[in-house]
């Protein structure tokens, strides 16, 4: 056997490898490094931490945070402190600020601190979450948050789940396992019905597009005055699908639509879906934690019955953006729509006792999102997080009441989460115009973040309660503002 010590030519090999290893050791700094590094980071968040109360809700910026492009990706470096710099410029100051307790606009994420200390220890041991023999632990963890979250919300032991990137993908999920269910072939697709209201989010059109599903006959579901879908049109709806020969098998129904927060019927539906044998989803993304508290739950009647169910905890649970949910009520039909097979990961296969995450969702590689829930979870219990889902039912109860003495603001139906529309009605002019400046000056005024949609033609601006730093002087001054802008708009008139 040759040496590779002796051989010229292996000692090149020998010489390349050691040299390409001494750069690649960058990627490990030492301790020391890691100290500095991490300090600063650290004294960045903290002081965006130490200020956030009177950080702007949104800064209206000419640049857009284009400065980033002026630093392109290279062989070039920076220090920590230029790149916090580049990163404050152009990320932390310009837009929205989803962190800032003025953030009332769609519908706000979260972003606790313990979730940032939970993510901070999966990102450095980086654990794998996606197949059990790799990471038990880190998927008996995301299993028991399923449990919980399957429990809370009325679901039997045994249901299935799978911890998303958010509420697109839980509702992708939920309707693949739908149609892989009902073993809706693509020969019967164009006389197979879907029912849904124009409320329903637009991820689930997209779902249904993405699951091969939009062939379908999709009935729109006329909905009462608080924009909830009317079981007695959906019945109708059915009846009149079968006796033309249609194959209703699938209706979606909301539990806090965005656009108003208002829940579907679920207890009426769920009695529909199952008297004709249809699938029910429930899209709960926005919704689905309200079940924490009494209100909520009372409100979310009917719930449990869902044979899917989307939850969003970057919503309901304040966590940070990329955190959803979907249940399934038995989890074979996950297991049914999702299973693989690959010889690479054939001792996985022979070694797991139980399904991984893999085995019940589209993701093979996926990050451990168990740990951000898992952490704040356990270290401040269950009761902060059903006070603050409780509160901001009040407080968008109190902010409807309080506009409505304000004199030519309309509100909308009453809020059944908290989410609250209103418009101004000016003395003279387009109301619609009207509107759609006051809400330009309130966004450009900052302090708050308020967004608009509309609902039966007109443009309504609206008020969406769920950021977990905003409380009652936050909505005080969001009612002042608009008092103070409406004010000016209507003397420049």
């Amino acid at each position: 056997m040759r040496s590779l010590k002796n051989d010229p030519q292996d000692i090149a090999v020998i010489d390349k490898i050691r040299e390409l290893e001494k750069l690649a050791r960058l990627l490990e700094p030492p301790e020391s490094r890691r100290e500095i590094i991490r300090s600063r980071v650290v004294d960045y968040t903290e002081e965006f931490l130490n200020h956030i109360d009177t950080l702007p809700a949104f800064t209206t910026s000419a640049d857009q945070g284009i400065g980033i492009l002026d630093s392109p990706i290279s062989d070039d470096t920076l220090s920590i402190d230029s790149a916090l710099q580049l990163v404050h410029e152009n990320l932390d100051v310009p837009g929205l600020n989803p962190a800032s307790r003025g953030h009332l606009g769609y519908i706000p994420g979260g972003g606790i601190y313990y979730s940032a200390l939970g993510d901070y220890i999966a990102d450095v041991t980086n654990r794998y979450a996606g197949v059990f023999y790799a990471g038990t632990g880190a998927i008996r963890m995301e299993q028991m948050l399923i449990d919980w979250m399957a429990s809370i919300a009325g679901f039997p032991k045994g249901t299935g789940g799978n911890l998303t990137s958010g509420g697109s993908i839980a509702n992708l999920v939920g309707i693949v396992a739908a149609r892989d269910a009902t073993e809706l072939k693509p020969k019967d697709i164009e006389q197979s019905a879907i029912y849904l209201t124009t409320q329903a989010h637009h991820s689930v059109d997209k779902a249904i597009r993405i699951a091969g599903l939009k062939h379908c006959v999709i009935r729109s579901v006329d909905m009462d005055v608080h924009h909830r879908m009317d079981p007695d049109a959906l019945e109708q709806l059915i009846l009149h699908d079968k006796e033309m020969g249609l194959h209703p098998w699938l209706v979606i129904c909301t539990a806090g639509t965005t656009d108003t927060g208002a829940i579907d019927p679920l207890t009426a539906i769920a009695d529909i879906c199952q008297h004709h044998h249809l699938w029910m989803h429930t899209d709960g993304a926005y919704g689905g934690f309200f079940v924490l508290c009494e209100e909520g739950k009372t409100l979310l009647e009917g719930m449990s019955r869902s044979d899917s169910l989307v939850m969003d905890p970057h919503k309901g649970l304040f966590l940070p953006y990329g955190s959803g949910a979907v249940l399934v009520r038995e989890q074979s039909r996950l297991f049914n729509a999702f299973w693989y097979q690959a010889n690479y990961l054939q001792d996985a296969a022979a070694a797991s006792g139980e399904l991984s995450p893999a085995d019940l969702s589209p993701e093979l590689t996926k990050h451990f999102r168990g740990l951000r829930m898992w952490l704040p979870l356990k270290l401040l219990g269950i009761a902060p997080f059903r006070a603050a889902l409780e509160e901001k039912l009040w407080l968008a109860r109190y902010f409807y009441e309080e506009i409505r003495k304000v004199p030519r603001f309309e509100a909308g139906t009453y809020p059944d989460l908290s989410v609250v529309t209103f418009r101004y009605v000016p003395a003279r002019g387009d109301a619609d115009r009207f509107n759609e400046r006051l809400l330009q000056e309130v966004v450009r005024d900052g302090r708050v973040f308020l967004s608009s949609t509309r609902l039966n033609g007109q443009f309504v601006i609206r008020v969406a309660v769920l950021c977990f730093r905003s409380h009652l002087d936050t909505i005080d001054l969001a009612l002042s503002i608009l008092k103070e802008k409406a004010l000016l708009l209507e003397s420049s008139l």
